[in-house]
């Protein structure tokens, strides 16, 4: 191909180019012209809008209809008691509360402000002798349900006037800035409409020039550009034959071609180690908390097995009769639920069972000396409730041992469950409260701390106060599998008025599991 050839092809494409940047640009300006004409246009409508209605007017006519309507809802359940005006009355004083908080709280001079900072304060006063008076109404206190309503009724009569004196002085204002808002939007219509077709003839001219002197130059730059777009990052880039921006501009782009395919390289050996490490991680958590349920579930201790069954033995050989049939098919059952539930779960009913065959066991091996009651509160779901296994028989267990052992005559152990809601304990959610109390030898401050102190070797706590044994290391293993199952911590607590004065133990059984992820009910 001649010189001449070349010379034309080039023109052609240099034309074609830059006939196709002339048009795209004339196209953005006219749309740019065009976007602006259609906000100005909106601009005089809002304004037409503006001039028929007053924002800040509708929320003081809210706040006034909330106002009236928890008047009404008090008013109502005084005189009638109902549900349904006692829940119109929450949901009304709270939504009124709401849009309070919207008014200004600021110690100003300014008429406006000191008017909404005196309707927020003076609301709080209502709602609180409102809610006062509900609650006289509910307790069938007459007359200090009066007073509470007298003096509702005079705060009601002051909001009122306040709120109307504030929408008043609020439309005046308003009037005013409309005025003010109309001739400054009108200004600035001209202004930006002058600035806009000045703009337009400069942009248009300097873009021309500048489209022509860069197109050349930048026809190479795009080709390489296209390639390194479709993936190919071995393209070579000429060297610049310019020292102005355009020569600047290619040889930016061959460094950050360098640099892109160094990084491409760095980028996927580091994503090739992080998915590694990520996935050893995650091995390495799930195994460790295997390993923790497994431990600690290991360490229930295996000596009451071969005591009672001792025991056993020594019935059947003195009797041979039903006693010794129920006794062993007792023992079976409890053995048989601590295999099969070891480090899984199990229904309250089920827990609560295995605690009364280990008592019967117990009172076998001491001729009914351990006195032991359950009390079972109402609305428990003692088949639903779910929870780890083997967490009630170790603290009564404990209590027996530990608490009651020297005086099994006289010793007491009380079980006892009952519902308490979320305001009640520190989970925040609804849970089912099981205590375990003895009035055996209690317990001191220093033992008790050193009981619920996470041990610093990890094999649980106890030992150091309770002694050591297997039911230090059981409490600790009911607190660990507790806070394992359920994801939250001061579900176990032991308190005791000290030595002589007995010991309890509570465990909350959340009736709702609280997962890492979502939560899973922990009802069936």
């Amino acid at each position: 191909m001649n010189r001449a050839a070349r010379a034309d092809r080039t023109r052609f494409f240099l034309h074609s180019i830059q006939s196709k940047l002339l048009f795209l640009l004339g196209v953005m300006l006219t749309l740019i012209l065009g976007v602006n004409i259609f906000i100005f246009s909106q601009s005089r409508d809002m304004l037409r809008r503006i001039d028929q209605a007053f924002v800040s007017n509708v929320s003081i006519i809210e706040l006034t209809d909330k106002l009236n309507a928890v008047e009404s809802s008090v008013y109502e359940y005084l005189s009638t008691r109902s549900s349904g005006a006692l829940e119109d009355f929450y949901r009304f004083e709270q939504e009124y509360l709401e849009l309070t908080e919207e008014l200004s709280d600021s110690i100003v001079k300014d008429e406006t402000m000191m008017l909404e900072r005196n309707i927020r304060l003076m609301s709080r006063d209502y709602v609180a002798r409102a809610e006062d008076a509900v609650q006289a109404k509910r307790g069938r206190n007459v007359e200090e349900y009066r007073t509470f309503y007298e003096e509702t009724e005079r705060i009601y009569g002051y909001l009122s006037t306040y709120i109307y004196e504030l929408n008043s002085l609020r439309f005046r204002q308003n009037s005013e800035n409309y005025s003010l808002m109309l001739n400054a939007f009108s200004q600035m219509e001209i202004f930006s409409l002058i600035l806009i077709l000045i703009v337009f003839a400069l942009i248009s001219g300097v873009a021309s020039v500048l489209v022509h002197a860069m197109i050349s130059p930048l026809t190479s730059l795009a080709s390489a550009a296209d390639r390194v777009a479709e993936g190919d990052f071995d393209v070579a880039v000429g060297e610049a034959l310019t020292d102005d921006e355009v020569g600047i501009v290619t040889g930016a782009f061959s460094k950050m071609l360098d640099s892109i395919r160094l990084y491409i390289v760095r980028q996927r050996t580091s994503l090739e180690t992080e998915a590694r490490m990520k996935q050893q991680e995650l091995s390495m958590a799930a195994h460790l908390r295997e390993a923790q349920l497994r431990y600690l579930q290991a360490q229930i201790n295996p000596h009451f097995l071969f005591n009672s069954l001792n025991a056993g033995a020594q019935l059947a050989m003195l009797e041979g009769a039903e006693k010794t049939e129920d006794f062993l098919g007792r023992m079976a059952d409890f053995f048989r639920y601590n295999v099969k539930k070891s480090g899984g779960t199990a229904s309250l009913e089920e827990e609560i069972a295995s605690v009364d065959n280990y008592i019967y066991i117990l009172n076998v091996r001491f001729a009914g000396d351990i006195h032991y009651s359950c009390r079972i509160g109402e609305g428990i779901p003692l088949k639903e409730l779910e929870m780890p296994s083997m967490i009630l028989q170790p603290v009564v267990e404990n209590a027996i041992q530990h608490g009651i052992h020297d005086d099994h005559e006289n010793g007491r152990v009380l079980l006892k469950a009952e519902r308490i809601g979320p305001e009640e304990n520190e989970t925040g959610r609804e849970c089912v409260c099981i205590t375990v109390s003895d009035n055996g030898c209690g317990m001191t401050s220093a033992q008790l701390d050193a009981l619920m102190k996470p041990p610093a070797d990890g094999r649980g706590a106890g030992s150091s106060a309770q002694g050591s044994g297997s039911a230090g290391i059981a409490l600790a293993n009911v607190m660990s599998r507790l806070e394992l199952y359920y994801n939250e911590k001061n579900l176990f607590s032991i308190w005791s008025d000290g030595v002589g004065c007995g010991t309890e133990v509570t465990v909350l059984l959340p009736l709702q599991r609280k997962a890492e992820g979502d939560g899973a009910l922990g009802q069936k």
